[in-house]
C-alpha cells in the first residue's frame, strides 16, 4: 500500500469526480476543485460513452446513473450519401451498448454520485500555483486560499494549468483543421433506425442517429484553415455558419437533407477540433496528469470521455498497490500510454480525411470489420482486484 492518503483533485469536470470515486475505493481521501462556481450546466454538445468507458465506470459504481442519462446506441451503419452501406453492425457481442448523452448531462450526473459517496466538492477554486515540500503538495487558488494533501492530480482538462506546472515547455492542443458542429433535424424523413449511429461518408463526413421522439441529432465538421477557438466560432451568427454548412453538403442529399430540417438558431457550434500531441512528461514530484489533461484525442475517436474514465481508475490501482507516488505514477503511465497514444494517432488520421488533406480513394471505401474496428478499444476491460506490480 503507498504512503500516499490524500490528494487533490483539480478540475470537476469527467475524471475528476471519478479520480477521487475511484481514490476513495482506494482508500485515499479525495477533494475535487472546480474553477467554475457551481456545477457545469449547458456545457458543450452531445458525447458518447463507449462500452470501455461503461465498464470501467462500473468499478465506481457510477455506469447506471450514466444509462439513466443517456441514450443506448448499440449499432452502426458506416455507408454513403447514396444510401449504401459498407458496414453493418448491432453492436459488438457481450458488451454494453454505447450512450450518447449531453456533455452536461454526464458532468452533472458524475459530480451528483461523487457527492453522494462521501466526495468532497468545492467550486470556484482557479488553481493559480503549487509548492511542494518533501512531505507533501499546497495547492494555491485565485481566490486566495490554498489547501494541502500528499499529492495533486491535474484533471483539469485540455487547457491544463498542472499540465504547465509539470513542465513550463509541455505542448498545448492542437489543432485538427475542422470546426465542428451539430444540429437537430425535425421532420427530414432520413431513414434512422433506433439504436444505431450513422456515419456517411459523402462530399463530406456527417454522422447522425435517431432519438426516441423521431427528430434526428447530426454532427458534422466544416474544414477550416485558420484556427478558432470555441468563443471566437460563437460570436459568428448560426445563421452564417448553417448557410456554410448547407452549401458543403449541397451535393450530398441525405446531409443537405438533415440540414434544411434543421433550425439554425439550435445549432451547436461546438468550436475547433482539438486532440493533446503526446505530453513528454505526465507527473513531477507530486503531480500528475489525469485525463484530457494528459492524453485528449479528438472528438472522431468517440473516446474522449471513455479513456478519461480508464485513467481515472487505473490511476487509482496504481496509487492503492506501489508503494510510493513515484512508482505509482510511473506504472499508471506505462499502463496507460501506449493505449490512449494509438488511439489519438488513428483519430488524428481521420481529422485529415475530414479536413479535405488526405485524397479520397476512388471506387467504394474499405472498412474493416467492427470487430476489427472496435474490438481492441471497445472490450477493454480494468480489472480492479488485479494487483498493479511496478
Amino acid at each position: 500500500m503507498t504512503g500516499v492518503r490524500t490528494a487533490l483533485v483539480i478540475g470537476g469536470g469527467i475524471a475528476g469526480p471519478v479520480t477521487a470515486l475511484a481514490l476513495r475505493k482506494a482508500g485515499i481521501e479525495a477533494t475535487v476543485h472546480e474553477a467554475h462556481p457551481g456545477p457545469s450546466d449547458g456545457v458543450g454538445a452531445m458525447l458518447t460513452v463507449a462500452p470501455n468507458g461503461l465498464n470501467a465506470l462500473k468499478v465506481v459504481g457510477a455506469d447506471d446513473v450514466v444509462r439513466a442519462v443517456g441514450q443506448p446506441v448499440p449499432g452502426m451503419v458506416m455507408g454513403d450519401s447514396r444510401g449504401n452501406r459498407f458496414v453493418e453492425s448491432p453492436g459488438l457481442s457481450g458488451l454494453p451498448a454505447s450512450q450518447a448523452m449531453a456533455r452536461s448531462d454526464l458532468f452533472r450526473v458524475l459530480h451528483d454520485h461523487a457527492v453522494a459517496n462521501g466526495v468532497r466538492v468545492e467550486h470556484g477554486k482557479r488553481l493559480v500555483g503549487v509548492d511542494e515540500t518533501p512531505t507533501g503538495v499546497t495547492a494555491r487558488f485565485a481566490d486566495g486560499s490554498t489547501a494541502t494533501a500528499d499529492i495533486l492530480i491535474g484533471a483539469d482538462g485540455i487547457r491544463s494549468t498542472v499540465r504547465t506546472l509539470i513542465d513550463q515547455d509541455a505542448p498545448g492542443p492542437e489543432y485538427g483543421g475542422v470546426l465542428s458542429f451539430g444540429g437537430i433535424a425535425t421532420g427530414s424523413g432520413v431513414p434512422a433506425e433506433p439504436g444505431v449511429m450513422h456515419f456517411v461518408f459523402g462530399a463530406a463526413f456527417i454522422g447522425y442517429w435517431a432519438q426516441p421522439d423521431g427528430t434526428i441529432v447530426w454532427f458534422g465538421s466544416l474544414p477550416h484553415a485558420e484556427p478558432m477557438t470555441s468563443a471566437q466560432a460563437r460570436e459568428v451568427p448560426s445563421a452564417d455558419w448553417m448557410a456554410r454548412l448547407r452549401e458543403l453538403y449541397t451535393d450530398d442529399d441525405l446531409a443537405s437533407t438533415l440540414l434544411a430540417h434543421s433550425d439554425p438558431d439550435e445549432l451547436f457550434v461546438t468550436g475547433p477540433m482539438e486532440m493533446m500531441p503526446p505530453v513528454p512528461h505526465w507527473h513531477r514530484g507530486r503531480m500528475v496528469l489525469v485525463g484530457d489533461s494528459a492524453h485528449a484525442p479528438s472528438s472522431s475517436s468517440g473516446q474522449g470521455a471513455s479513456l478519461a474514465v480508464e485513467s481515472a481508475i487505473e490511476l487509482a490501482r496504481c496509487l492503492r498497490d506501489l508503494p510510493d507516488a513515484s512508482s505509482a505514477f510511473a506504472a499508471y503511465e506505462n499502463l496507460r500510454r501506449p493505449r490512449v497514444e494509438s488511439i489519438a494517432a488513428a483519430a488524428a488520421r481521420t481529422n485529415r480525411k475530414k479536413a479535405g488533406e488526405d485524397a479520397a480513394p476512388s471506387g467504394p471505401p474499405s472498412f474493416p470489420t467492427p470487430e476489427q474496428m472496435l474490438g481492441p478499444v471497445h472490450r477493454h476491460l480494468i480489472d480492479w482486484d488485479q494487483t498493479v506490480t511496478a
